[in-house]
């Protein structure tokens, strides 16, 4: 996509925040552009690493889960705040590269699995038909064997049609995986664990069971992509991907930075974590069960509210590596109002769906909207600014009496007025405790 198509499909889902997509296209598209180029140059252009900076609800974990959904490369959103320093409990740097391997692992199984579906099905065929029909004695006389292929044509043709799906065949059932440790295991250990769980898993285990033939087709195809696709080939891929195209999206970066207001009081974790992430973001190897993955070229677009600390109370070499930095504007009462009624998942659309449920149906007045994002801007102002998530608090409050009584509107229209929301709201705004509490 070019930067226009990539600002074009944002703006479907995020309102305002122009330089911040912008921005973001631009990286997007430099990999694009970087991949067309001789590898001898290829090597020498590293990404130029994205620093978000914005209140909490103005769209930067959005921007995100839009980007994720978008894009056919590895990409994986995770949270500063989850890591700590090596020699601290919880999880370390390293295994964001991990989850990425593994993310780009499952891309590429399914687009191998989408790719020789035909291959797969003609599989699973050939496997039930073999299960419900007589096998073919050895030395059959060539009549036999033209009646038997006959009969099979005539089996394949009554499965894809359904005929035979109430009918039971036995089936091999895959092996439970089973769950040795926890996710942030080294690799080594991982693999071990894996060797462990298959001999665990079965050990002493009958794993033939009767099915139907409908679920017989579901269990079959896991086995057959086993059988069909190549492994190897998937993990070298898959490898390459996420070194040549993979993103991460670090979340919550503002919680590791150490503000100037508590310098007497370090926290080594924060500081720890920092130092730990530096050589990642600049380029190192890091060993996976897959392999082992250069992360020079993994893009990282890392996002904050920097409310208590700011982006220089980073270290200054962690600085250095996000040369890109974007500042996401606050949220107006014009852009609430957008955000309720312009993106294609917007808010009012989803409890019109979910309402629809319920066989009624739900309206709003314009100035209805207009008094909704009012009174969203005005607790943002008044109490924490929490951006758009504050629509989400003000509408369930506005819909809790319709949501509750929602079968009596069986086949009628309830229409959300200006006049209904003031009265569901006007009593809790004018109240600025009472506002902070429940909006």
């Amino acid at each position: 996509m070019t930067p226009k198509e990539i600002v074009e499909y944002l703006n479907n889902y995020v309102i305002g925040q122009e330089k911040a997509k912008k921005t973001i296209a631009v990286a997007l598209r430099n990999r694009y552009r970087r991949m067309q180029l001789p590898s001898e140059i290829q090597d020498e252009i590293m990404p130029k690493n994205i620093l978000m900076i914005g209140s909490t609800g103005v769209g930067k974990t959005e921007i995100a889960r839009r980007l994720a959904k978008m894009m056919g490369y590895p990409f994986v959103k995770v949270e500063a705040s989850k890591y700590t320093e090596v020699g601290f409990v919880g999880r370390d740097v390293e295994s964001m590269i991990r989850d990425l391997v593994a993310t780009s692992v499952n891309l590429v199984t399914q687009e191998q699995k989408e790719l020789k579906s035909g291959e797969i099905d003609q599989y699973v065929e050939k496997m039930i038909i073999e299960k419900l029909l007589p096998p073919l004695p050895k030395g059959a006389t060539e009549t036999k064997l033209k009646e038997y292929e006959n009969s099979f044509e005539r089996m394949k043709e009554k499965l894809r049609k359904g005929e035979l799906d109430n009918l039971t065949v036995e089936v091999e059932m895959p092996t439970p995986k089973i769950e040795m440790g926890g996710e942030n295991l080294p690799p080594e250990m991982s693999r071990v664990q894996e060797s462990l769980a298959k001999v665990f898993g079965s050990f002493g285990r009958d794993n033939r069971k009767e099915v139907k033939v409908k679920e017989a087709k579901k269990i079959l195809r896991q086995a057959a992509s086993e059988r069909i696709l190549d492994e190897e080939q998937i993990k070298q891929e898959a490898l390459r991907r996420a070194e040549q195209g993979g993103i991460i999206f670090l979340d919550e970066i503002d919680k590791i930075a150490v503000s100037s207001q508590n310098s007497g009081r370090q926290d080594p974790s924060k500081e720890g974590v920092q130092r730990d992430l530096l050589p990642i973001v600049e380029g190192s190897s890091v060993n996976t069960k897959y392999g082992t993955v250069q992360t020079d070229h993994i893009l990282f677009i890392a996002a904050g509210a920097f409310h208590v600390s700011k982006p220089s109370d980073l270290i200054p070499e962690l600085q250095g590596r996000f040369p890109l930095r974007v500042e996401l504007d606050s949220l107006t009462e014009e852009a609430l109002y957008e955000i309720l009624t312009k993106p294609k998942n917007s808010l009012i659309k989803q409890y019109q769906a979910l309402l629809g449920v319920e066989g009624m149906e739900l309206a709003f007045e314009e100035e209805a909207l207009l008094a909704i994002a009012k009174v969203s801007f005005q607790a943002n102002e008044r109490t924490e600014d929490i951006g758009a998530r504050r629509l989400h608090t003000v509408i369930e409050k506005v819909l809790e009496e319709v949501s509750f009584k929602a079968d009596e509107y069986k086949g009628k229209t309830f229409t959300i007025t200006a006049d209904y929301v003031h009265e569901k709201l006007d009593a809790i705004v004018e109240n600025e405790d009472v506002a902070r509490y429940i909006l």
